[in-house]
């Protein structure tokens, strides 16, 4: 029997954590840090920023651990990984609130983003 997560508890414990470890269904998951909002974590990568092992499209797994204890799982939740593209009304309310959030951001962040970078959200699913 498979034990699916609610909703809350993976809002909440993803939402209260910087990072969390997210792989493609099946692989190692990587450490990657990420925004909660809007009922997705959203993360960016590639260029100068960290890099994602998921793309678009996957199916991913993501991992919430405890703080207190990095060997502990909060809650683990599957997910679809969508991009989120430059100019889109997403790009716009989310972006600049990941920005934010990136540590010791460099001015310019946004539009290197967009030409550099890839924005993922990872949608919580059944």
């Amino acid at each position: 029997m498979v034990v699916v997560p609610s909703p809350t508890l993976v809002a909440e414990a993803t939402r209260r954590s910087g990072a969390v470890w997210l792989g493609r269904t099946g692989e190692p998951p990587a450490l990657v840090w990420h925004l909660w909002h809007d009922g997705g974590a959203y993360v960016v990568g590639g260029g100068p920023e960290q890099e994602l092992p998921v793309a678009a499209g996957d199916a991913a797994l993501v991992v919430v651990r405890s703080k207190a204890s990095q060997s502990g799982v909060v809650v683990a939740w599957d997910c679809a990984v969508e991009a989120v593209e430059p100019g889109t009304p997403a790009w716009d309310e989310v972006v600049p609130l990941l920005a934010v959030e990136r540590l010791n951001s460099p001015a310019g962040t946004v539009d290197r983003w967009a030409a550099e970078c890839v924005v993922l959200r990872l949608r919580p699913t059944d």
